[in-house]
């Protein structure tokens, strides 16, 4: 009894000191994180005095201080964990320099703040708008430094609205996100006690989850809304509805998740892309997207594609899509991998110019970090 009582003594002392070098830990994080917040100030103020019309958001440097943290983390806290921590400490610090606007497809609510946030941490101005050409619009106009799209979906493939706004946009890609999309039944408190009859969602989350709608609400109708953040407000009001979203909808609406994770593939992701009016510099792993128009002529795709075949470069995504200027006369998106002031890539680049195939460089950006 007395060795029991001394054992739970020793445990209540050990725990006692383990809390107290917990708050000691927290006084020396308290005073790192300002320190770095003062440093970023006066970064700010020497950017200032060399250049008063500076970028102070720069994609390239956060992805090579990303890295770099994920390079040195020694656990048990896993990379991905530990940069989503130091994302948020530089979204802070970065605010305090120039608070950051961003536009992306709203209302609150969406995968697309979802990627927001994601991408430029909790600090960001977010600016929700009805329509993705309202983002791009947004960045050409200047009222926003940068705004966030959906470009790829893995399981309904490529969201063909913002590919052909880049066509016609002048904007720069300078950034990717890739966001596991997992959909949920939302509705109602109590919504699954009445017949669910109406089901609202952007047309993707439907699409990706029509085996499990099949299978267990065939009778009901499925309808399509401009974003997920909409179907959850629609469904809020409909007693005899639901929607499919994201859990992060949840937030901003009186709801519960009535069935979690009904997309029919579970590695379900959808890749974004940000949109900004600066080029980015090299980060030494990154990405390029070219627009290429070739004329109708036979092997004309094989003529786009040799130059970068024959220097080495790796092609990451290739999409067509009619060109709008006359029938059957189609434009190319080619992603690939490196920066479009790399040797190889830029020698490739060289090649193009005075052919028959225009080629435009849509931007090079920062391969994702997490």
């Amino acid at each position: 009894m007395n060795e029991s009582k001394d054992l739970d003594q020793q445990n209540a002392l050990s725990l006692d000191a383990l809390r107290k070098r917990i708050n000691a830990v927290d006084s020396e994080l308290l005073s790192l994180i300002s320190e770095r917040a003062q440093l970023a100030q006066r970064v700010a103020e020497a950017k200032l005095a060399e250049d008063p019309d500076t970028v102070f958001y720069r994609p390239e440097r956060e992805a090579q201080v990303m890295r770099r943290i994920m390079a040195l983390n020694e656990g048990p806290l896993s990379d991905e964990e530990m940069a989503r921590l130091f994302r948020e400490i530089m979204s802070s610090c970065l605010a305090l320099e120039q608070p950051i606007s961003v536009a992306y497809l709203g209302p609150n609510g969406t995968y697309s703040q979802q990627a927001t946030l994601k991408h430029f941490g909790g600090a960001v101005e977010g600016v929700p708008v009805a329509t993705i050409p309202d983002v791009f619009r947004q960045v050409e106009a200047g009222q926003v430094a940068y705004g966030v799209v959906p470009v790829e979906n893995s399981t309904e493939g490529a969201i063909n609205q913002t590919f052909d706004m880049f066509v016609s946009s002048n904007v720069r890609v300078c950034g990717e996100i890739f966001l596991p999309i997992h959909n949920n039944l939302i509705g109602r408190r109590g919504a699954l006690d009445e017949p669910i009859e109406r089901i609202y969602s952007h047309s993707q989350p439907l699409a990706q989850c029509r085996g499990w709608l099949a299978v267990h609400y065939p009778q009901a109708e499925l309808i399509a809304v401009s974003s997920n953040a909409e179907a959850v407000r629609l469904a809020e009001q409909d007693k005899n509805g639901a929607a499919i979203a994201g859990s992060h909808a949840t937030h901003y609406f009186d709801v519960d998740i009535l069935v979690r994770n009904i997309e029919d593939l579970a590695s379900n992701v959808t890749h974004f892309l940000v949109i900004g009016r600066e080029p980015v510099g090299p980060s030494g792993d990154d990405r390029t997207l070219l627009l290429a128009s070739v004329h109708n002529q036979p092997g004309a795709l094989e003529r786009l594609l040799e130059p970068l075949s024959r220097h080495g470069i790796d092609i990451t995504h290739l999409e067509s899509r009619p060109s709008r200027v006359q029938p059957w006369h189609y434009v190319f998106f080619v992603e690939v991998k490196g920066h479009c002031e790399d040797g190889p890539l830029a020698q490739a680049l060289e090649e193009y110019e005075g052919s028959m195939i225009d080629v435009r460089v849509l931007g090079s950006w920062p391969a994702a970090v997490i």
